[in-house]
C-alpha cells in the first residue's frame, strides 16, 4: 500500500472536537492504547493516534479507488450522521445506508438485489406517469411502497454488488452492519470512541463519532482520499490511450 502526505491537522481536529470520548465509566478498556488522558471523567483521545489511523486509512481507500471501478459503502443510521452521510457519499460518489440498516442487507444479498429491482421498476413507473392511470387506492399504496424503498435502499440504488470496502461512522450503533461485513470478509474503516472494540474493525479510527464536526471532518477527508485515487487512474487512463494513439499514427 503506498503511502501519501494527507495534511492532517490536530489543530483543525481539536477544534472539531474529535479529542472528546465518553465518560470514563462507560469505555472499553481496549481503547486503551488509543486515550490521552481524562478531564472530568472524560475521555481524552490521542489524536496523534487518530492522525496516523486517518492518515493509514486514506493510503487505503486512495490505493481501492486508483486500481479500478470498486465500490465504497458508507454507513451511518444515527441522527447526527445521517445527513454527513448522504452528503459525503454523494461528494464521493459512494453508496450509502443513512437510515435503518435492514438486517441481511449484505449477507442476503439477492433478496436485496430483488428489492432493489423492485424500487428501480416503482420508480420508472412513477417516472412514466403510470401511477396517474391507476385507481388512487392502489396508485397510493404503490407511493406508500416506494417511499419505504427510497427511504432504506436509496443510497444503494445503483451498487451492483457487495461492496469492496465500507466505512462505518458509528461502531455500536452499526454493529449489524460491521457484522455482516466481517462475515463477508468485507474490510472496514470505522470511528472508534472510547466505549469502542478497535479490535472487531481492519481499520479503527480513534475519534469522538457522536459529534457533527468531527463525523464531518473524518468523512471528508477518507471521500477525498477516494477522489484522489479516482482521479490519478483517470489520469493514467488518459496517458495510456494518448500513447496508445500516438504509436499507432507513428506505425502509419
Amino acid at each position: 500500500m503506498s503511502k501519501r502526505y494527507w495534511n492532517i491537522d490536530l489543530e483543525e481536529m481539536m477544534e472539531a472536537r474529535v479529542h472528546l470520548g465518553h465518560k470514563t465509566r462507560k469505555w472499553n478498556p481496549k481503547m486503551a492504547p488509543y486515550i490521552f488522558t481524562e478531564r472530568k471523567d472524560t475521555h481524552i483521545i490521542n489524536l496523534a493516534k487518530t492522525a496516523r489511523s486517518l492518515s493509514e486509512a486514506c493510503d487505503l481507500l486512495f490505493d481501492i479507488a486508483r486500481r479500478g471501478r470498486k465500490q465504497f459503502l458508507i454507513v451511518g443510521t444515527k441522527y447526527q450522521a445521517t445527513d454527513l452521510v448522504a452528503s459525503a457519499a454523494t461528494e464521493g460518489r459512494c453508496h450509502y445506508v443513512n437510515r435503518k440498516w435492514l438486517g441481511g442487507m449484505l449477507t442476503n444479498w439477492s433478496t436485496t438485489e430483488t428489492r432493489l429491482q423492485k424500487f428501480k421498476d416503482l420508480k420508472k413507473e412513477q417516472d412514466t406517469g403510470r401511477f396517474n392511470q391507476l385507481p388512487k387506492k392502489e396508485a397510493a399504496m404503490l407511493k406508500r411502497q416506494l417511499d419505504q424503498l427510497q427511504k432504506y435502499l436509496g443510497g444503494i440504488r445503483y451498487m451492483t454488488s457487495l461492496p469492496d470496502i465500507a466505512i462505518i461512522t458509528n461502531q455500536r450503533e452499526e454493529s449489524i452492519a460491521l457484522g455482516e461485513c466481517r462475515t463477508l470478509g468485507i474490510p472496514t474503516i470505522c470511528l472508534v470512541d472510547t466505549d469502542c472494540d478497535p479490535d472487531l474493525v481492519d481499520i479503527p479510527i480513534p475519534a469522538n463519532d457522536d459529534g457533527i464536526a468531527s463525523i464531518q471532518l473524518i468523512l471528508n477527508r477518507l471521500t477525498s482520499a477516494i477522489c484522489e485515487g479516482r482521479e490519478l487512474r483517470s489520469l493514467i487512463e488518459s496517458n495510456k490511450k494518448k500513447i496508445k494513439k500516438r504509436g499507432g499514427e507513428d506505425l502509419t
